[in-house]
């Protein structure tokens, strides 16, 4: 699937929720990569703050992203209704500090979306999946995110003191689901939170226009609910807003209890990192500066020829410090004829030998020892954490611990999509020559 940006330009105004200050904000169609920005047009210069994790600032009540003194408010609504119909790229164009609420969903910005179409470009869009359980706990919020074939959210809220009780709500998110589901939940609160956040100088903008407010009997005679469970809805809409600061779309089934803004930003951090460990990150995020080796310059410096040479490409490298490189495994490879046939594996013992070649790149580039040999001595803390199957693109972390003249000791660590496979310590020697 590719990536997606709008039809053509939309416009809203409007006041935000907390500031109250009237804004005027224009969403125009961007290219493949960009990703999403805010533009401060009512400033100077018209600072640029794109929705990636270095610049969020602010998760209390709103999420709010922040470039030194510029910043801009409650910005989950709007990335919800981007994140949810699929567009990954646009420019935010915004002439005051926060987000207006309009009508307190993402029903609005839905529905502007779909009149100007949704427009597909060249380049395939970034999807991180998730193979293995993440999760993280705050007291008695959890979130939880499971191996998944699609992205489904299951969410609880419980608010034993209020009208609002417990809700759950789960469902499988695409375009279709979260515009009829989702889009039209507004923002809540109870009606005692409304007197503290008025006294915390907040919610200025906001009214019965564009929150529901409960009681400890229930929602106020004056609000009318779209969903019998809109604020457990609402809840899934800020978290697919939230996520879209990881900055690609999420595979995986996302479990969360009693969580927030807050919950949601850490777990976006924490998939951040998992994400630093794959192909599609490296090549993005690798400077024109960064050394680079195809097969051919592998060939140059290693002695390994096929069957057994099982590095594709070195991806960044630092002589004599750090090095990463790739191997993409195939169903072509000549040890799935006799490695359990019936169920391809790539043995581990071959892992580690791709990982002691990329490690013995490290060693032998930008040093007058080209082709020459790197011996193991030994191997220790070795383990073998998932299997690596036909398709998998393999990324191998390779780091020198001590380095002697002829003798040294490298960490490798070995990743499939952000997922830790398999990991050792190497100890080898470069023999005298002759």
């Amino acid at each position: 699937m590719n990536q997606a940006t709008l039809g053509r330009a939309i416009t809203f105004e409007g006041a935000g929720l907390h500031t109250g200050v009237d804004v005027r904000m224009r969403i125009r169609p961007a290219e493949a990569d960009r990703g999403i920005i805010f533009v401060r047009t009512d400033l100077a210069e018209s600072p640029e703050i794109p929705v990636r994790l270095d610049y969020l600032i602010g998760t209390e009540r709103e999420t709010t992203l922040g470039r030194g003194e510029v910043t801009v408010h409650t910005v989950e609504h709007i990335l919800s209704a981007l994140g949810g119909l699929g567009i990954d790229n646009a420019i935010i164009d915004i002439n005051g500090p926060e987000v207006p609420i309009l009508d307190g969903s993402a029903a609005p910005f839905v529905e502007e979306i779909r009149k100007v179409g949704i427009k597909s470009l060249k380049s395939p869009r970034r999807i991180f999946r998730v193979r293995e359980p993440v999760w993280l706990e705050d007291n008695d919020k959890q979130i939880i995110i499971l191996p998944s074939t699609d992205f489904r959210v299951s969410y609880t809220i419980h608010y034993p003191e209020s009208g609002i009780h417990s809700q759950f709500y789960s469902l499988s998110v695409t375009a279709e689901s979260f515009e009829k589901e989702l889009a039209g939940a507004r923002t809540f609160c109870t009606k005692d939170e409304v007197e503290e956040l008025r006294g915390a100088g907040l919610i200025k903008g906001g009214s019965l226009e564009n929150a529901i407010v409960f009681d400890e009997k229930g929602v106020l005679p004056q609000c009318r609910l779209r969903y019998p469970d809109e604020p457990v809805r609402h809840k899934i809409l800020d978290l697919i807003g939230d996520l879209m600061f990881l900055g690609c779309q999420v595979k995986g089934h996302v479990i969360v209890i009693r969580g927030g803004h807050a919950l949601n930003v850490r777990m976006a951090r924490k998939l951040d990192e998992l994400k630093q460990k794959t192909v599609a990150h490296y090549h993005r995020s690798l400077s024109v500066t960064n050394e680079q080796l195809d097969i051919e310059a592998i060939k140059r410096i290693l002695p390994h020829r096929y069957p057994f040479l099982l590095v594709d490409r070195i991806l960044s490298i630092e002589p004599g410090k750090k090095i990463v490189g790739l191997k993409n495994v195939t169903g072509n490879e000549h040890f799935f004829q006799g490695h359990f046939p019936q169920y391809p594996i790539m043995p581990g013992v071959l892992l580690i030998e791709a990982m002691a070649q990329v490690g013995g790149v490290m060693l032998l580039s930008g040093s007058n020892m080209p082709g020459r040999l790197v011996f193991f001595m030994g191997l220790d803390n070795v383990k073998f954490r998932k299997p690596v199957v036909p398709g998998d693109q393999v990324i191998f972390e390779v780091e020198a611990v001590k380095i002697r003249s002829r003798t040294g000791l490298m960490r490798g660590e070995a990743y499939v999509e952000g997922t830790l496979v398999a990991e050792a310590d190497l100890k080898f020697s470069i023999p005298e020559e002759g």
